[in-house]
């Protein structure tokens, strides 16, 4: 009778671990987490799949996932046809560049509006935060008519023309109006406002002027929110259509540009003329495009792969997530 009451207790026991709130919140949480993944992952996983499979796979009804004729050849022609290698290489300068003078700015801006006190501080940075909210549309037509005939404000006799070149992401860059520059200022200006101004305090003591405390002492306790800054000043820009067709114009050669126009150029190139009707069709055209896309999201995604132990900790850091 004792063994049958300890045997009952012992199932009992091993049921409450096991249906306890702990562990149903765990489950819970493994199963958002899968179903999540499987959304953000479902599109991206389709892409590699397609990007591999040949045209006879293409419109075989029994093929989905694994294919059946495995083949390169998209990646040949994409490769070809987008001139990758100078694609990229103008892609990653234009945007390094940018991603640094943007990183810069940013933190000299919100450094400036975090740490000093002065007249008109709380209305620009008002205005910082309405640029979040403007779209980018809005203002197409001003930008290009202010770097068409730029003029410096009067200043110059002439005006010069800078579309066409990189000086419109340059000055841009530099004084804070760069693409998303705004949340940028955000993120710098909360983070630095959360440092403690004794640290200030005591440079200054010691007798470090200005420029000193902020490049010795502030700036590398900022380290969460610079590479944050970086990333995503790196990620928009390496992605961004809008500008560079705005500011280069339409011919350029970069990525979000070649990728545009590479689906009629590879048909072109594999029908010649004579199958067209054939190979026209929405899937062939969207497997061209897919497989451009993930060559150009290929550096973003080495990218991550390196960076996502720094990302992490200095989101977790910074206090963005809050």
């Amino acid at each position: 009778m004792e063994i049958a009451v300890k045997e009952n207790n012992t199932k009992k026991g091993f049921l409450n671990k096991v249906f306890s709130r702990k562990t149903i919140y765990s489950f819970l949480r493994a199963v958002l987490l899968l179903g999540i993944s499987y959304i953000i992952l479902l599109p991206l996983l389709s892409k590699i799949s397609g990007s591999f499979m040949s045209v006879r796979d293409l419109y075989d009804q029994t093929v989905k996932w694994i294919p059946r004729n495995f083949t390169f050849e998209h990646y040949e022609m994409v490769w070809r046809n987008m001139n990758y290698p100078t694609a990229f290489k103008n892609t990653f300068l234009l945007t390094l560049t940018v991603s640094i003078l943007q990183l810069a700015s940013c933190t000299v801006i919100g450094y400036g509006l975090a740490r000093f006190d002065f007249k008109g501080r709380n209305l620009i940075f008002a205005l910082v935060i309405m640029t979040l909210v403007v779209p980018p549309q809005m203002i197409l037509t001003p930008l290009y008519l202010n770097f068409r005939y730029f003029d410096l404000l009067g200043i110059l006799p002439k005006p010069l023309n800078l579309i066409g070149s990189y000086w419109p992401f340059v000055l841009t860059s530099i004084t804070g109006n760069g693409l998303k520059n705004g949340l940028f200022i955000y993120i710098m200006r909360q983070f630095f406002k959360g440092m403690p101004k004794e640290l200030e305090e005591a440079a200054y003591i010691d007798g470090a002027g200005l420029f000193r405390t902020f490049l010795y002492v502030m700036l590398p306790g900022a380290v969460p929110a610079l590479v944050i800054v970086f990333l995503f000043a790196f990620v928009w820009q390496w992605n961004d259509y809008i500008f560079i067709t705005l500011f280069m114009g339409g011919g350029g050669m970069f990525l979000p540009q070649v990728l545009e126009l590479l689906a009629p150029k590879v048909i072109s190139e594999v029908t010649g003329g004579t199958a067209a009707t054939k190979l026209q069709g929405d899937q062939y055209e969207s497997l061209i495009n897919n497989t451009g896309m993930l060559l150009v999201i290929a550096p973003l995604l080495i990218l991550y792969a390196f960076m996502q132990k720094y990302f992490i900790e200095s989101v977790a850091r910074s206090g963005i997530v809050g």
